[in-house]
């Protein structure tokens, strides 16, 4: 039987493993010091290493080779014995098939037994957030004060689980995802040991795919590999299920040019060619993740293609960051809500819908002032949602800039400066909301403190300021600051009233009574 590619490329030394130098460091210092701690608790996501490094350190404290910073050899007795799976010294428990305090108490009655062939006896306890809490509580004294010839290592992927009183006994150390760039990198060196052919682009989507799990992305070209045939992107595509990058396109454009047709049509094609809906969600939100980073001046944390990523910046100069932002969230619901739908593409019909169909605030046109009605003023709260009587917009008098003035024109200002080809600084004035005028000073609300910061810098406030006195004909100081409000506050409005204090707090207006 043909051993599993990942099996066959464990790291067998420290230096072979990819991603966690700051862990392997540690490690190392601790063997070559003979530092090494009596628990060990390794956490982070599936597939990083944990298990790997903790079988190097079982290796490492029994290897005998009598340079210290030479182990583990791979060369003695001990090293071999490891490698192959028959080191009576190491023990590895499954806490997931292992819960009970019976488990435990029967480890803890045969720890002190003195090791067979090593100088530690070494336990390797996985999925160690699956014990009981009769079990963790059984374990606790034996942590705290093991024989001098045991050795404990904790793995877990849920780290929140564990007791506080299991953490302080251990020395912790934090696995992190493997990085794009590495997981391809050692792809490649699988690629080339085993004499496969592989398409650059298709070992960058298998990397993708795995999401920072080297062990996940070894076992997708194990996969793509069993076909026989060259590892292209078309191939991997079609394995994987997952949506080509034209029909991510197609659909982001399809909202941009309010065609529900076409993006229907692309949603229909790419489920009827096999595509998983959660899949091709999935991609859409990371699409729509690389908008909003190119919107906030973070593009450089990218890594899409160069075709890709032009068209990327295309969009997100198309959409306001307020846009984007809706879509995220519309289409990250409708990823969560794909598992056991009867009708698997009725989430992203409905996303799609949502997205097409209904403006963001800040692009929204403002409807015509009408006179109010007479009506017993009544403003109703329920919850974060509000109702108000509609009022006369304050008049202007005196070549005063008011809330309205500042109003009306925020689209021609915005326009303005968009003519100065400063496409960031009109973005982030798409996100923010013209809250208040007073004092001649006008107060701009942003959604966050990092679209707050990146406006409010001097270069930026003086375009701003410039644009106001060319469109109003007057000097007006900005000021920007972070408002938690839903939508902008109408001119009409008094802005140190009740109702802008809702709005401020997270109200949204659901009806105007005439």
């Amino acid at each position: 039987m043909t051993q599993a590619l990942y099996r066959k490329w464990r790291p067998q030394s420290w230096d072979e493993i990819v991603g966690q130098q700051h862990i392997v460091q540690t490690l190392k210092n601790a063997v070559a010091g003979d530092r090494v701690a009596h628990a060990y608790l390794f956490a982070g996501p599936r597939g990083t290493g944990k298990t790997t490094a903790a079988r190097l350190l079982a290796k490492a404290v029994n290897c005998l080779d009598p340079d210290l910073a030479k182990r583990p050899c791979n060369q003695c007795d001990h090293c071999k014995a490891v490698n192959e799976s028959r080191f009576l010294d190491l023990i590895e428990i499954d806490a997931a098939s292992q819960t009970g305090v019976d488990d435990v108490r029967d480890l803890r009655d045969k720890i002190n037994f003195t090791p067979n062939q090593g100088r530690y006896k070494i336990y390797i306890i996985d999925e160690v957030h699956m014990f009981s809490n009769s079990a963790f509580n059984a374990l606790l004294k034996t942590l705290e004060e093991p024989p001098p010839h045991a050795i404990f290592v904790l793995a877990t992927t849920e780290i929140h689980k564990i007791p506080p009183t299991v953490l302080s006994r251990c020395q912790r150390h934090e696995f992190r995802r493997v990085p794009v760039d590495e997981i391809v990198a050692q792809l490649a060196r699988i690629v080339k040991a085993e004499k496969l052919k592989a398409e650059p682009d298709a070992l960058t989507l298998i990397a993708r795919q795995a999401t920072g799990s080297l062990r996940d992305a070894i076992s997708l070209l194990d996969q793509l590999a069993s076909t026989g045939q060259e590892i292209t992107l078309g191939l991997t595509q079609t394995v994987l299920g997952t949506a080509t990058s034209q029909t991510v396109l197609d659909l982001v454009g399809a909202v941009l040019d309010r065609d529900p047709a076409a993006g229907l049509d692309a949603v229909h094609a790419s489920l009827d060619s096999g595509t998983d809906p959660r899949v091709l969600a999935r991609q859409l939100v990371d699409y729509l993740r690389a908008l909003m980073l190119i919107q906030m001046g973070n593009a450089s944390q990218l890594d899409l293609a160069s075709d890709t990523r032009a068209r990327a910046e295309k969009h997100a100069a198309a959409f306001s960051p307020a846009d984007v932002l809706r879509m995220v969230k519309i289409f990250n619901a409708a990823a969560a809500e794909q598992r056991g739908n009867w009708q698997p593409a009725l989430p992203l019909e409905l996303a799609l819908a949502e997205s097409i169909e209904i403006p963001s605030a800040a692009s929204a046109p403002s409807a015509p002032a009408t006179p109010a009605k007479k009506a017993p003023a009544e403003t109703k709260f329920e919850k974060p949602v509000l109702a108000l009587v509609k009022a006369q917009p304050p008049a202007a008098g005196g070549g005063e800039i008011t809330l309205a003035l500042v109003a009306k024109a925020w689209e021609q200002i915005r326009a303005s400066i968009k003519s100065e080809q400063n496409r960031n600084l009109v973005a982030l004035l798409n996100s923010s909301k013209v809250l208040d005028v007073k004092n001649g000073t006008l107060l701009l609300g942003f959604s966050s403190e990092i679209l707050r910061s990146k406006t409010d810098t001097p270069e930026q406030m003086e375009i701003v300021r410039k644009a106001i006195a060319e469109t109003l004909g007057a000097e007006l100081a900005v000021k920007c600051v972070v408002s938690n409000a839903k939508q902008p506050i109408p001119p009409d409005v008094k802005a140190d009233g009740m109702v802008a204090a809702a709005l401020r707090k997270g109200g949204e207006i659901v009806d105007i009574q005439e």
